[in-house]
């Protein structure tokens, strides 16, 4: 294969320290999907790339491309470095996440532009809470899981998962729509229950809001109501797409929506080695 330069917008899903000087990139790209590729010397203390090849940064960058499978990073420009997001702890664990879910569901070069972009909008969004969180004081918890789970329907959609919500996946009917099973992909009737879990109507409701509204506008529900989202979205991927992710937001907190729980304490970048016990300790770095 010729060797040949390739300009891209990009979004750094995970970085890997590799030999010395260098690391190993997982880039998540609009026209390539993912990538990885090396950035060598990022880690000396003159390195002319600075901090701009972090995790969660976006950038546009230049690769080159030769025989083998990584490229090389020759040159990066930042697009949006999430400045608010990397001082907040719980919002760097769901920028973990949401780049862990996208790695995992749409790991090949297959081009998903919409994917991309939804990502952009995904980390966007955490930044701008970060900021109205400093004048909040409500839990929000409840409202981080919610858009989590948002933002995972939306992947489903994306990869041509998404549930059936309309009728039963199985016969078709349309009433007593009470339970969901992921190997029919969808909810299911009560005639079709077989082994489906019961699905309240406030869940039900979420997944067809959630996949209708705009990423920034997720609906409310219940912490039950989200518990079986998850598990809906959970046993679709395993049974469609052989995924299994971790959970859609840590344990409960006053963070992104509330008061920034990280506030006042330094961060660990995520996305890299993290020592044991840090929010994003292992988030970003279990696959590669």
């Amino acid at each position: 294969m010729a060797v040949r330069a390739v300009k891209t917008e990009a979004v750094v899903l995970r970085s890997i320290r590799y030999g010395e000087a260098d690391r190993i990139l997982h880039l998540y790209t609009p026209a390539r999907g993912r990538v990885s590729a090396i950035a060598k010397g990022v880690r000396r203390t003159r390195s002319r790339f600075g901090g701009r090849l972090e995790p969660f940064f976006r950038l546009r960058i230049e690769l080159h491309e030769g025989r083998g499978e990584l490229l090389t990073v020759t040159g990066a420009q930042t697009i949006d470095a999430h400045p608010r997001l990397r001082g907040d702890a719980h919002a760097l664990d769901a920028a973990a996440r949401a780049c862990d879910a996208v790695g995992r569901l749409f790991e090949t070069s297959e081009p998903h532009p919409g994917v991309f972009n939804l990502l952009c909008r995904k980390l966007a969004l955490l930044d701008q809470q970060v900021a109205a969180s400093q004048h909040a004081e409500v839990d929000g918890a409840l409202s981080a899981r919610a858009d989590a789970l948002a933002f995972r329907l939306k992947l489903l959609l994306a990869a041509g998962l998404a549930p059936h919500l309309g009728a039963c996946a199985c016969c078709g009917e349309r009433e007593q729509l009470a339970y969901f099973s992921g190997a029919a992909g969808g909810v299911v009737c009560g005639a079709c229950e077989g082994e489906a879990f019961a699905l309240d109507p406030d869940a039900h409701g979420f997944m067809a809001q959630a996949l209708a509204r705009p990423l920034a506008d997720a609906p409310d529900a219940s912490d039950r109501a989200l518990g079986q989202v998850e598990r809906a979205i959970s046993e679709t991927l395993a049974h469609h797409a052989q995924v299994r992710l971790m959970p859609a937001a840590g344990p409960a907190r006053r963070g992104v929506s509330g008061r920034p729980a990280g506030a006042g304490a330094r961060t660990p970048p995520a996305g890299h080695e993290s020592p044991p016990g840090t929010p994003a300790a292992g988030i970003v770095g279990r696959r590669g």
